[in-house]
């Protein structure tokens, strides 16, 4: 079986829909969450859902290989990124070649780089009077939000939408396309590279 392994600093709530997504189809399974931040609620979510569940800190992550070590035993087919907010470290993404993905809340060149996440990206873009937003799933390089776009779905915005009427839009595509985007990549199927109005 194919093993997941997602890296999330909040809420958790995309993290939550992949482990039961996989956990419904029996063909993969995400074997542990890890978590830069001790009281983010996505450690919960994974304990109740019977996922082991990792903290880290800086120096474990950065200076030494602890969590490149731990890693390395699991070997996992997939690193997820999950609304995880510190740049990855190039030796974790040179020893998984095209297994780290990240999604963005935004159409990506627009909205991305450091500071650019969650409510930041939604309020920038109703700031700016966009006509569209959507999500971008992407391959994780060396800089904020750069890699390989490997998806990309859109959402109107309309006119009366505020902040939180776009996070809501952006939720509904990321628990729709992303744990199909995940297995699609697994398995090889071609229509993962193709974009979704």
């Amino acid at each position: 079986m194919k093993r997941i392994i997602i890296f999330a600093s909040g809420s958790g709530t995309n993290a939550e829909n992949i482990i039961k997504y996989f956990h419904e189809r029996k063909i993969a399974e995400v074997t542990h969450v890890f978590s830069n931040n001790l009281r983010a609620k996505v450690l919960k979510r994974a304990h109740d859902l019977d996922v082991q569940a990792l903290h880290f800190d800086k120096e474990s992550f950065y200076d030494t290989n602890e969590v490149f070590n731990i890693l390395k035993d699991v070997n996992p087919d997939m690193i997820v990124l999950a609304g995880f907010l510190w740049i990855f470290p190039k030796k974790i993404i040179e020893a998984f070649p095209n297994k780290v993905i990240n999604i963005h809340p935004a159409l990506l060149p627009k909205y991305g780089g450091k500071g650019m996440y969650g409510h930041h990206v939604h309020e920038a873009v109703i700031r700016n009077k966009e006509k569209e937003s959507g999500i971008t799933i992407h391959y994780v390089n060396e800089n904020y939000d750069e890699g390989a776009v490997i998806f990309q779905a859109k959402t109107a915005i309309k006119s009366d939408f505020c902040a939180e009427d776009v996070a809501k839009a952006i939720h509904d595509l990321e628990y729709k396309h992303f744990p199909v985007v995940i297995e699609e990549l697994l398995f090889g199927n071609e229509k993962s590279d193709k974009n979704t109005k």
